[in-house]
């Protein structure tokens, strides 16, 4: 998916790139810049509650026709940070984990190069209008 446009425009200040789809589960990946770093040289914690949130949403937001485009909010997150990351590539793993017709809840991880974790979450997610049924 490296070759498509970007999802939003924050995609493309973040950087984030979407790598695998299919439905419950997307993986997410970040090539570190300094832009990515607080004043300390680690990952900003905002970065990562933001690739968590994206994956997390992503996770439950798959559709077979890429023409139909589904989109939700989000109503909670949580976010734990584990351990400090300076540089590499980050992978994040969003996956759903229940949830009915209009909300679904997901969990979401996120490994530096060496598959430590760094960060996970749990988020509930609101499908917006339009998204809740499948149009086949």
């Amino acid at each position: 998916m490296t070759d498509e446009q970007p999802y939003s425009g924050y995609q493309a200040l973040i950087g984030w790139e979407v790598k695998e789809r299919q439905p419950g589960e997307v993986k997410i990946e970040l090539a570190l810049t300094h832009h990515h770093l607080n004043r300390s040289d680690y990952v900003h914690g905002g970065v990562l509650a933001s690739l968590l949130d994206t994956a997390m949403s992503f996770a439950g937001l798959y559709s077979p026709a890429p023409q139909w485009v589904r989109k939700a909010v989000t109503l909670s997150m949580t976010t734990t940070f584990v351990s400090p990351v300076q540089q590499g590539t980050l992978t994040v793993i969003g996956r759903v984990r229940g949830g009915g017709r209009k909300t679904f809840m997901s969990t979401g991880e996120v490994f530096d190069e060496q598959g430590k974790l760094i960060a996970f979450g749990e988020g509930s997610f609101r499908l917006r209008t339009g998204s809740e049924l499948d149009p086949a």
